[in-house]
């Protein structure tokens, strides 16, 4: 849930400035070879826009393409981006936002920022399952071999919640609509196997949350 906006087009996700250093810390080695990573469902543009500030110098030579699906964050995304370059004093390495449903592809990415890259935050238990089967889908379209799809959120293992809080977050999601849920990390690996895809990775967060890394075979 959004905050009231600043008065340009800002959106504020409280939940961002929570988990980004913690995100950020992860994915930064895991970036380092990398050229252009593309966010899936960038929200508000507040992590896009962070990632970006925090590696412009260990990670010169990586651009940044956010994505979402609706307007109002689109807006967001530019609108953060022309703030923190404003605060800056220099261009940040993010590209003008994508309106990017997963279901429709291929995806409207130029040959120029085809991403060798692509991260997710809290997209696929605020979905239907269909997303996340796209999500796959598309990444093994796009990805050379290789490299990663980084997720982030909360999971379930074999069946089960990780703390008793996932459980009653599960709950309340499949209250507001009977589609979303927190995924089970097992059926996510046969999506990804599907996508040509494998888990290299499972990086326990703060706040039972993780970060599933996934390589292109």
């Amino acid at each position: 849930m959004s905050e009231p906006k600043a008065e340009d087009q800002r959106l504020f996700f409280p939940a961002t400035a929570r988990n980004r250093d913690a995100i950020a810390e992860v994915i930064g080695p895991r970036l380092q070879d990398r050229r252009c990573v593309l966010e899936i469902a960038s929200g508000s543009g507040e992590h896009v826009v962070h990632f970006a500030t925090r590696f412009a110098e260990s990670h010169p030579q990586l651009r940044w393409q956010p994505s979402d699906l609706e307007a109002e964050h689109l807006d967001s995304i530019a609108a953060w981006s022309e703030h923190a370059a404003r605060e800056r004093g220099a261009p940040l390495p993010v590209l003008a936002p994508l309106q990017i449903d997963v279901h429709a592809r291929p995806w409207p990415i130029a040959d120029e920022a085809r991403p060798d890259a692509i991260f997710c935050a809290n997209m696929i238990h605020i979905a239907p399952a269909s997303a996340s089967e796209a999500l796959f889908a598309g990444a093994g379209e796009l990805l050379p071999p290789g490299a990663p799809l980084l997720l982030y959120g909360p999971f379930m293992r074999d069946g089960a919640h990780t703390a008793p809080s996932n459980a009653r977050f599960d709950e309340s999601l499949r209250g507001r609509d009977p589609r979303w849920g927190v995924r089970d990390v097992a059926w996510l690996e046969s999506l990804a196997d599907a996508g040509e895809l494998e888990l290299r990775e499972s990086i326990e967060m703060p706040a039972n949350n993780a970060i599933l890394v996934f390589r292109r075979r």
